[in-house]
């Protein structure tokens, strides 16, 4: 093994492409991040939410998920930094919307993974 830094490494092995696999660190941990925010069960049924209502307010989403405010504002916010949910504020209402191009490509990533 070869390493390049402290935040990427090059494998001896090459893949079967013959091309050499570069191992990034940094991209790694943010694939971890983004699938442990949808392994988690309330995220899971809050993206459900969301997409059955096609745009809501974390007041709508605490309310029909009876649950306290700042638990749905801190997982809202788990969700959006991996990129499982946008934003888009009307007035003073900020909306939350499911990303569906970035949960088509985590899916397609972990088929990929699983193959």
């Amino acid at each position: 093994m070869n390493v390049a830094s402290n935040y990427s490494m090059v494998l001896n092995e090459q893949a079967e492409e013959g091309v050499p696999v570069k191992v990034e660190f940094v991209a790694l941990k943010k694939g971890a991040v983004t699938l442990r925010a949808l392994n988690h069960k309330l995220r899971q049924q809050i993206v459900k939410l969301i997409d059955e209502n096609k745009r809501i307010t974390v007041t709508e989403i605490f309310n029909k998920l009876h649950l306290e405010q700042s638990v749905a504002s801190q997982h809202l916010a788990v969700l959006r930094r991996a990129g499982i949910v946008k934003t888009h504020r009307d007035g003073k209402y900020i909306f939350y919307s499911v990303n569906n191009s970035r949960i088509a490509h985590i899916v397609k990533c972990v088929e990929d993974l699983n193959s």
